[in-house]
């Protein structure tokens, strides 16, 4: 079989995770393991495996030293697809067009099988070849990132109940892309040296209920709805953090002037870049401030019955610097309103900042540049979402978030989102720089 057609098989088995345990379908899983071991033979025969907290996978592949290791992150768990209007089976693993534009659509292909996969055939390649690592290699697949990650917290608490204290720690993140900053033409590699943090709260007012015939002047859900649009009109405040000032620094060798200068300059000019950062789009205004926005609604069981509780859940994203505790107290003062309680249902705050210097990034850097393009600019980049890593910043102070392909706007819009999909030859590509990455 080649490279694609065992990815395509991997992509077909639905891995779907779901944060209420009992809806997962846990022999999806475990099909995905026996799939795993016939696929990659070499790296079940040559590495330990150990399967943690219920269908979290550990590897370890000796090297000629313990001491320093690689440790390798991906999930196996991907998102659900129902009420998306795809236009393929998003489990068809189907691959549509020739040569360059031949392209892979499949739930997962990106988030984040295509990662794992990519690992695998780098690690059975180098097997193939006689490899022996001149220190251990990890890999780490956790089976719910989707979810609350438990399985990448109890593989992180086993390492460390070890001692194994990693050189690199890689996990998803950033990818190669274009047109990430003004004023930046060439291709950028956005390596995450720190994530936002992630808070779930619910925002929840309460009445006596009764008859909808007969509503009282401001029921629970008008109050609700108010405090929701409090949330939307009073953001949290902007501010350039550390990762950020990195991105825009080591950015700024790359950009033409005035823009050269107003990101060398980021002590006179943040109010400025803030501002434009926060009118550019989305993925700009989150690097500078802690987002926050209501993604549920619960009110009445039934259309003719006053709600007793209406409910919101608001997904708050930490920008680097804020805890958990500051954004409870933001969401009050927005809020202003003593009847609606605000309860936390989980969360956890940002992540230590990585070096953007040093032996660790500089084996990012190289292998970038050997695999994606001498022409891509490895920038330090502040990862706008949650992943496994953050449960492995205790082990090591040299994590980073990186994902090695080289994607569209079109392709990093439908993650979680219908028709996830993927370049072949990009996915090929991705495998060469965990092949260099190995060998560093």
């Amino acid at each position: 079989m080649t490279p694609v057609e065992r990815f395509r098989e991997l992509l077909a088995i639905p891995t779907v995770s779901y944060v209420d345990p009992t809806r997962t379908d846990t022999a999806r899983f475990d099909e995905f393991h026996a799939a795993l071991e016939r696929l990659y033979p070499l790296v079940h025969a040559h590495l330990e495996r150990e399967i943690v907290a219920g269908h979290a996978l550990l590897y370890r592949w000796r090297g000629a030293s313990s001491l320093d290791p690689l440790l390798l992150l991906a999930h196996q768990d991907v998102v659900d697809t129902a009420g998306q209007p795809w236009t393929r089976d998003p489990f068809g693993a189907v691959v549509e067009g020739e040569g360059e534009d031949a392209t892979l659509y499949a739930r997962g292909a990106i988030d984040d099988k295509g990662a794992l996969v990519a690992i695998l055939e780098a690690v059975e390649q180098a097997l193939t070849e006689g490899v022996v690592p001149h220190a251990d290699v990890w890999l780490a697949f956790g089976h719910d990132e989707e979810t609350l990650g438990e399985g990448a917290r109890a593989i992180a608490a086993l390492l460390a109940e070890r001692g194994v204290r990693p050189a690199l720690v890689l996990d998803e993140g950033g990818a190669v892309v274009e047109g990430a900053l003004p004023g930046v033409g060439a291709p950028t590699a956005m390596i995450g040296v720190a994530e936002r943090g992630s808070a779930t709260f619910e925002l929840i007012a309460r009445e006596a209920g009764g008859h909808a015939s007969t509503p009282p002047s401001f029921p629970a859900t008008a109050r609700l709805a108010r405090a929701i649009d409090r949330v939307r009109r009073r953001p949290f405040p902007r501010r350039l953090v550390p990762p950020v000032r990195a991105m825009l620094a080591s950015a700024a060798a790359h950009a033409p002037e005035p823009v050269r200068t107003v990101f060398r300059r980021t002590a006179v000019t943040a109010p400025v870049l803030t501002a434009a950062f926060a009118l550019l789009g989305p993925e700009t205004n989150a690097l500078v401030r802690t987002t926050a926005v209501v993604t549920r609604l619960e009110g009445s069981a039934g259309d003719n019955v006053l709600a007793t509780t209406a409910r919101a859940t608001v997904n708050v994203r930490l920008l680097t610097g804020e805890t958990i505790s500051d954004a409870a107290i933001h969401l009050r003062r927005a809020i202003d309103d003593p009847l609606i309680d605000i309860e936390l249902r989980h969360g956890s705050d940002p992540s230590p900042v990585s070096p953007w210097q040093g032996t660790a990034w500089r084996r990012l850097a190289v292998a970038v540049a050997e695999t994606l393009g001498d022409d891509v600019i490895p920038l330090p980049y502040l990862q706008l979402g949650a992943s496994d890593s953050r449960f492995y910043t205790g082990l090591t102070d040299h994590v980073y978030r990186f994902t090695p392909f080289h994607l569209t706007r079109a392709e990093r819009d439908a993650l979680h989102a219908p028709d996830e999909r993927i370049r072949v030859e990009v996915w090929l590509r991705g495998i060469g720089f965990y092949r260099a990455l190995l060998a560093s």
